[in-house]
């Protein structure tokens, strides 16, 4: 038997309304608040361990996609998302939760664009967040501990954790940040939406070592969004998932990560639709 099942989506879509645009689409709902559906039918699903790579041309829906799973209130959204609950051993119906409560479950999101927040340093977010999903009290200095530890595999000055969040980083700087949140809040989910945009190409090899050893470690899953795949190199792909027009248009193995990467997205739509053209005929 494979790897149980952590993730699965079925039937989901999502709606915006008021006119509001979702900067992952080319679209917008019509003005006077009529809402319109940007995600439609999208069906995937994520096991235990996989690396799965979500991969289409600019405006297809990706990050909304990253953005709806963790609960994006902006959004509305039908279907199903159901995500696996450890404690109680099954697949828990999700897409009604919150989403400090799908954090809790195991569900780690970085963001596109990480935001700065004034005011309050990684480490004192890092040990609300943690003292909140397990209800026991986080010494500090145990915290700094394992902070720097973390720090250190990602060749960042550990003092960015006591610098107010991300206020003044460069754009590598902030996604190292986020990796180090993800090592120290050992999600069993991890969406890394463009997560080596910003990095240098050493930096970004790096940053896929490190996921690499921490996906070894923890037994973790991926759902990684990319354009020039830098961040795939030391991991192992096991799905693609290649989205058109807010639609899944195909479902197939870490290889169409290759393809796409050396023809194109172009190239590979029109080499599935001619195989679908095919097949109907």
């Amino acid at each position: 038997m494979g790897a149980k099942k952590l993730l699965i989506i079925s039937g989901f879509s999502v709606n915006v309304k008021d006119g509001s645009v979702s900067r992952d689409l080319k679209s917008s709902s019509p003005v006077g608040g009529a809402k319109k559906e940007i995600l439609t039918g999208v069906d995937f699903e994520i096991r235990k361990g996989e690396t799965v790579a979500l991969l289409g041309p600019n405006g297809a829906g990706k990050s909304t996609i990253a953005s709806a799973i963790m609960g994006n209130p902006k959004f509305k959204t039908k279907g199903s998302i159901k995500f696996y609950d450890e404690k109680k051993g099954v697949l828990k119906e999700i897409l009604r939760l919150s989403p400090d409560k799908r954090a809790r479950l195991g569900i780690f999101s970085s963001f596109q664009n990480p935001v700065e927040i004034p005011g309050i340093s990684t480490t004192e977010m890092l040990r609300t967040t943690l003292e909140e999903k397990t209800g026991k009290f986080v010494p500090l200095d145990d915290l700094r501990e394992e902070i720097s530890d973390a720090a250190k595999k990602l060749g960042q000055n550990v003092w960015f954790s006591e610098r107010e969040l991300n206020v003044g980083f460069s754009g590598g700087e902030k996604k190292k940040n986020e990796i180090l949140q993800m090592l120290i809040l050992k999600p069993k989910l991890v969406i890394l939406d463009e997560i080596d945009s910003g990095l240098d190409v050493d930096a970004a090899k790096e940053i896929s070592k490190v996921l690499a050893k921490y996906q070894r470690e923890s037994g973790c899953s991926y759902l990684i969004i990319s354009h020039n795949m830098r961040v795939l190199k030391s991991l192992k792909v096991d799905k693609t998932v290649l989205m058109k027009e807010g639609k899944i248009f195909a479902v197939s193995d870490g290889e169409m990560v290759k393809k796409i990467e050396k023809e194109g997205f172009n190239t590979v739509f029109e080499q599935f639709s001619g195989v679908s053209r095919g097949q109907n005929e």
